[in-house]
């Protein structure tokens, strides 16, 4: 009988065959799919590249502060994978019993670089939120950023209308407080980019209160309102219970809106929010486009100052407050602030709802702040005297600050010969100005 074919050549052949099929298909997959990683990868290198050469540069002198932030994703804004997470959580982190731990918007401004600080320096956890945008020099907020990282302080680069990223941050961090003072400022500026004032200072609020109702628990929330709100108002001195509807400017109605936002979202969903109303703040680290900044590098530098004189030829005076007092006011509200009493996106109780004005109470005309500063830097002002234009400046700020004094205890303590010297000492430094500035500020600290 005859022995059966052996086909064991023949299913090794096809095992295989079919083995190479299988190998080839893979190599084909592996293939595919890298060229459409390559292809996914180009077209977002291609979209990057036309959204930024489609828009002006963010280092114009004149650009929208918070241009095409909303174009970018998120990303951009650099990574928030685990090393993100762990830098958000020690920072956040109270070094004292029972301490507060707060979300600083505009950490790297001015004030809000002054704040963390103080904060930190007590033992409560703080974490930054910044955009950097180029509303003045945001070299000088990098080196605000750098002096807060120095004392553990980490700021997430972002803006306040990005929600995922504020989400993120409260899936993170339980925060007990937000000291809010993120805001695009300055009068004039309104009238040359009036979007970037509702995008940040009406938008950027309503979504940090959204964000800050859904919170599980509620933060209480202190913000920068300003003084500007008092607009065409006559009276004397400026009172929280003084009419504050006739804003002089757009900067000042979107302050005074977000008074009244503050209100609304306090009504409804029991958010508890304190409003301080900023008077003129000066000092150290402060922002190159107010008066007595810009007046100081031009004396230093020989040009001409415009000392501004009110359409009836009236001196213009502002009530300068010094930045340590304002911090001071600044934490007196945090500390005193109640809990929220919402919860689920619904209010329980009612909730606190406050407004303070942080001044000075000492008014003092721009002729006078110039003479200061002429002493100080030992130059002489080249001035020219000129009527204030009709870009929505008021003339005369005076402060009223009894109620922040009965609920917190604020009391300035600076006046403006002395804050000056201070600001003046810090301004000749970090410039790397060489003159005699420096022995003069120096000798009259010794002698105060």
């Amino acid at each position: 009988m005859a022995s059966p074919p052996d086909t064991s050549k023949t299913t090794k052949l096809e095992r295989y065959n079919s083995y190479l099929r299988r190998v080839n298909s893979t190599k084909l997959l592996a293939a595919s799919s890298k060229l459409l990683f390559r292809a996914t990868l180009l077209l977002a290198l291609l979209l990057v590249l036309f959204f930024t050469i489609s828009s002006p540069p963010l280092s114009s002198s004149h650009d929208h502060p918070h241009h095409h932030l909303h174009l970018l994703s998120s990303a951009f804004y650099g990574s928030t994978g685990p090393s993100w997470e762990k830098q958000v959580r020690h920072s956040s982190t109270p070094r004292r019993p029972n301490g507060l731990t707060v979300l600083v918007t505009g950490a790297a401004g001015f004030v809000g670089t002054h704040c963390s600080l103080a904060l930190k320096k007590r033992g409560d956890g703080v974490v930054g939120l910044d955009n950097f945008n180029s509303y003045y020099d945001p070299s000088l907020k990098r080196s605000r950023q750098s002096l807060l990282s120095k004392h553990n302080i980490f700021i997430v680069e972002s803006d306040l209308n990005d929600t995922p990223i504020l989400s993120k941050l409260f899936d993170i961090v339980p925060f007990t407080h937000i000291l809010h003072l993120a805001a695009q400022a300055g009068v004039r500026y309104a009238m040359q980019n009036p979007q970037s004032y509702v995008n940040s200072n009406i938008a950027g609020f309503i979504n940090l209160l959204e964000i800050s109702k859904s919170a599980d628990p509620q933060p209480s929330i202190v913000w920068a309102s300003s003084s500007s709100v008092y607009g065409l108002n006559t009276q004397n001195p400026f009172s929280e219970s003084h009419r504050t509807d006739q804003p002089a400017s757009l900067y000042a109605a979107t302050k005074k809106a977000g008074e009244e936002i503050a209100h609304t979202y306090n009504h409804i969903y029991g958010l508890s929010i304190t409003g301080l109303r900023f008077f003129t703040v000066y000092g150290p680290w402060g922002r190159p486009d107010m008066a007595y900044f810009f007046f100081t590098k031009d004396i230093l530098q020989g040009k001409p100052i415009s000392i501004f004189q009110t359409q009836d030829m009236k001196e213009v005076a502002r009530d300068f407050t010094y930045i340590d007092d304002v911090v001071k006011g600044c934490l007196g509200a945090l500390d005193t602030a109640e809990k929220s009493t919402g919860s689920g996106r619904r209010k329980k109780a009612p909730a606190q709802l406050r407004i303070y004005n942080l001044g000075n109470t000492s008014p003092v005309t721009v002729g006078k702040l110039v003479g200061i500063l002429e002493g100080l830097l030992g130059m002489k002002a080249k001035k020219h005297v000129v009527k204030m234009p009709r870009n929505g400046d008021v003339p005369f700020t005076h402060a009223n600050v009894s109620q922040a004094w009965r609920d917190f205890g604020y009391k300035p303590s600076t006046d403006l010969a002395t804050g000056l010297r201070k600001f003046v000492k810090w301004y000749v430094g970090y410039y790397g100005i060489k003159t005699r500035v420096n022995k003069e500020t120096e000798n009259g600290e010794k002698s105060s």
